[in-house]
């Protein structure tokens, strides 16, 4: 039985953060988010991977054939060794970000799996291979962040890489857009963070605790 995330209390870690209500307090919440976020001991971090792992693919029943966007973590963030290597034992083509230049602008694509990986000027491990041109072909994307709410607001890394390469999907119909799943530590909630006008809502948020479902849309692409 798949467990949800409760408003309870939990075992991690105390901390008081301030209330950042307006978007002015996005940036010193980011700063204590990452802190609370970086402050995880590993054995937490590996258990709460497979937990995530595991809740993942109880609710989403990842499919054969599924086009799967995921991220190579960083080391503060919630690691997806484990959800990659279980996409791609149930037959999903998963897709990592690459960061590609435009001109002045700088956009996010997504590119096949492979084994050849370098890193970025963010240390962020891409691989090489053919891109895609956006993530529109993809059926779901899990997406790292930094903090969130239970309306599906996102708190990333400051860059809006997510929020440029998933912009369409403010106006997109439902039934044609990937599903936006966040993956997180449970300590990274919020009761509310203020929304800027890019941000572009999850429609779910996936922690080791279970998962918090943002919006009112069918699961299975």
């Amino acid at each position: 039985m798949l467990r949800f995330e409760s408003n309870g209390p939990h075992r991690h870690r105390r901390v008081t953060l301030p209330d950042f209500t307006s978007e002015h307090g996005r940036e010193p919440l980011r700063t204590v988010l990452r802190q609370l976020r970086r402050s995880v001991p590993d054995p937490q971090r590996a258990r709460a991977a497979r937990l995530v792992a595991r809740n993942a693919t109880r609710l989403l029943r990842l499919r054969r054939g599924w086009r799967i966007g995921l991220y190579a973590a960083l080391p503060e963030e919630l690691d997806t060794t484990e959800l990659i290597a279980v996409a791609r034992r149930r037959g999903c083509h998963v897709y990592l970000p690459r960061i590609a230049a435009h001109g002045l602008a700088r956009s996010m694509l997504f590119v096949p799996i492979s084994a050849r990986m370098d890193r970025n000027r963010f240390g962020i491990a891409e691989p090489h291979g053919p891109a895609l041109s956006d993530a529109r072909r993809l059926h779901i994307i899990f997406l790292p962040l930094v903090g969130f709410d239970r309306r599906g607001t996102r708190l990333g890394m400051g860059g809006g890489y997510y929020d440029r390469a998933l912009a369409f999907c403010r106006t997109c119909p439902i039934e044609s857009r990937p599903l936006l799943v966040g993956l997180a530590y449970a300590l990274q909630r919020r009761e509310y963070i203020a929304r800027a006008a890019h941000d572009v809502p999850l429609d779910m948020v996936i922690t080791e605790r279970g998962v918090i479902r943002c919006t009112r849309i069918r699961y299975a692409p």
